[in-house]
Parts: C-alpha cells; sequence; structure tokens
C-alpha cells in the first residue's frame, strides 16, 4: 500500500501530543510540533488555521480520548483493573520514551497564560481530568463505593498518577508509579468491595 504523501489531521495531532508531553507547550512552536510529526507547516496550518494553540487543544483532546478508550475497556473487570490499565499505560509511555515524555495534558495544565486569557487547550485539559474522574468514579461506584467516596478517590487516582508522572521522569525510575499503585488498589478494595 502506498504511503500518502499529505499527513493525516490525526499524525499531526499525535507528533503535537508527543512533542508537548516532551517539552511543554511554552518550549514547541508549531513548526516543531509540525516537523516533529513529519508534516510541512502549510499542512498543519490548513489543517488548524487558528494554530498553536488549536492545535494543542487537539492534542490535549486526541491523549483524552486515547487515555479514555482504555479506561473504558479495562473498567469493565472493575476499578482495579482499571487502575492497573491506567498505570500501566503511563509506565509505558515513560519507559518507552526513556524517561523524556510525561502526559501533554498535564504539560498543558501546568502552563502559565500568558494573557490572562484561559486558553482553549487549558479549558480541554479540565475536561480531560473531568472525563478520566467521571470514568473511574462511575466505575467505583457500580462495584460498591459511595457517591462523594468514588468521586474523591477518583480525583485522587488521577491527580496521584499524573503527579507520579512527572516524579518518574524526574527520578528516571517507575518507582514512583510502583508506589502509589500498592497504595491506591488497597483504597480501591476498601471503597468498592464487590
Amino acid at each position: 500500500m502506498a504511503k500518502s504523501s499529505t499527513p493525516s489531521r490525526e499524525r499531526i495531532v499525535a507528533g503535537a501530543a508527543d512533542m508537548i508531553s516532551r517539552r511543554g507547550l511554552s518550549a514547541t512552536s508549531i513548526r516543531e510540533m509540525a516537523k516533529h510529526a513529519k508534516a510541512p507547516l502549510g499542512s498543519t496550518y490548513h489543517y488548524f488555521p487558528e494554530g498553536k494553540q488549536q492545535l494543542a487543544t487537539e492534542a490535549v483532546r486526541y491523549t483524552g480520548e486515547w487515555v479514555a478508550r482504555s479506561l473504558r475497556k479495562e473498567l469493565e473487570a472493575g476499578p482495579a483493573a482499571g487502575l492497573k490499565a491506567f498505570l500501566d499505560l503511563w509506565r509505558k509511555v515513560v519507559v518507552d520514551s526513556d524517561f523524556h515524555a510525561g502526559c501533554p495534558v498535564l504539560a498543558v495544565a501546568i502552563e502559565e497564560p500568558q494573557d490572562g486569557e484561559i486558553p482553549p487547550a487549558l479549558t480541554a485539559a479540565a475536561e480531560v481530568f473531568e472525563q478520566w474522574e467521571t470514568l473511574l468514579a462511575d466505575s467505583l461506584r457500580a462495584y460498591g463505593a459511595q457517591t462523594e467516596q468514588a468521586a474523591q478517590l477518583a480525583t485522587l487516582t488521577v491527580a496521584a498518577v499524573e503527579g507520579t508522572v512527572a516524579m518518574c521522569r524526574a527520578k528516571r525510575s517507575t518507582e514512583p508509579l510502583d508506589r502509589i499503585a500498592e497504595q491506591l488498589l488497597v483504597l480501591i478494595a476498601a471503597a468498592a468491595p464487590k
């Protein structure tokens, strides 16, 4: 099968997500995102006429849905299976990148808005975190957790994993993920005994 010379929109978005996960949003230009995706700058602007913020927003949403697909699938077997999949997904990201990549959603979330307004990429990051929390909380409730406890544990899980991914990058080790995995599994077992 012949490969198209025009890069797909999805490939550009995936490349941007990867680049942001490695360097953050402020340190990455749209030109660098296009180059990283092996896409001409003109094609990138064709798909994303509003520029860097539009591409970053799509990269955050792309990552959000990529993680959510995995969570939905694994949460069918229960919240512990969902947590393990969530941890395994991020472990693979940091290990496969030799600890150079993290989560592009977190990378966008910690950026300081330049003009005081909330950029669309930051709004998308908040929506993605909310989506992941909702998926986890729904599973916890389905397995016996009380509503408020499920919401709190879902937030704790997302926050712990996201923060731990950053720690793994800094320490060049997956040990932080191993440590929180054990404790979060204990909390989930206690909250959702079904």
